[in-house]
C-alpha cells in the first residue's frame, strides 16, 4: 500500500510536535489526547463499556499512537482519526475479552499507596508507576490541578533528573527539600486521584 499524505495541517502539526522531546512534547500529546477524546462515548455505546473502562482504554490507544509515532511506525497511511480509533476499538475489544472471561479480577491494579509502600525509596516513584500503567494521560490532567510548582518537580523526577539538579532548577535549598515536597505534592495527587488511594 503506498503512504498516503497527512489529510489535515492539525494532523501535521501534532505528528511534527510529537515528535520533539521533553517537555515540548507535552503540549502536543494533550492535543492529541483531546482532538478525539469524543471517541470514549462510542466506547460506551458500542462496546457497553463503563465511562472509566472506556477513557482507560483510550488513554491505551493515545499511549500506543504516541509510541507508534515517535518509533516511526506511523506510516501516514491513514488520518490521525483513523488511525487512533482503530487502535481504540482494538483495547476496547481486548477489555471486553478480559470481561468475559471473569478473568478481571486479576487485571486490576493495585491502589497507590500499596504500590508505594513495596517501592523503595530510591525506586520509580508512583509517578512513574502510574505511566507503567497506562495511566499516563490522567497523571497529566490531575497533574495541572496540583500547582504549577508541584507539576514542575513531579515531571522532572519523571524524566529522570536527579534530586541535587532539580533542586538547583526550581530554586530549592537542597536536594532533601526537594524529596520532602515531591512527597508533600505526591499526597495531593493522590487526593486528586481517589481510584488510586
Amino acid at each position: 500500500m503506498i503512504p498516503i499524505s497527512v489529510n489535515s495541517s492539525r494532523d501535521a502539526e501534532i505528528l511534527a510536535g510529537l515528535q520533539l522531546g521533553g517537555p515540548a512534547r507535552r503540549s502536543f500529546e494533550e492535543l492529541l489526547y483531546t482532538s478525539f477524546f469524543y471517541l470514549t462515548r462510542e466506547g460506551e455505546r458500542k462496546y457497553s463499556l463503563t465511562t472509566d473502562d472506556s477513557a482507560s482504554a483510550y488513554s491505551d490507544a493515545v499511549i500506543s499512537v504516541i509510541d507508534n509515532v515517535v518509533a516511526g511506525r506511523f506510516e501516514h497511511r491513514a488520518s490521525l482519526k483513523t488511525y487512533i480509533s482503530q487502535i481504540f476499538y482494538n483495547k476496547c475489544v481486548d477489555l471486553k475479552r478480559k470481561s468475559a472471561t471473569n478473568k478481571e479480577r486479576v487485571h486490576h491494579t493495585s491502589d497507590l499507596d500499596t504500590m508505594m509502600m513495596m517501592l523503595p525509596d530510591n525506586a520509580r516513584n508512583a509517578v512513574q508507576q502510574l505511566i507503567d500503567n497506562n495511566n499516563r494521560i490522567l497523571l497529566r490532567q490531575k497533574l495541572s490541578e496540583i500547582g504549577e510548582k508541584c507539576k514542575e518537580l513531579l515531571l522532572l523526577f519523571e524524566d529522570g533528573y536527579p534530586d541535587r539538579e532539580i533542586a538547583t532548577m526550581l530554586h530549592y535549598n537542597s536536594a532533601e527539600v526537594v524529596k520532602v515536597s515531591r512527597r508533600r505534592c505526591l499526597d495531593k495527587l493522590r487526593e486528586k486521584m481517589p481510584g488510586y488511594e
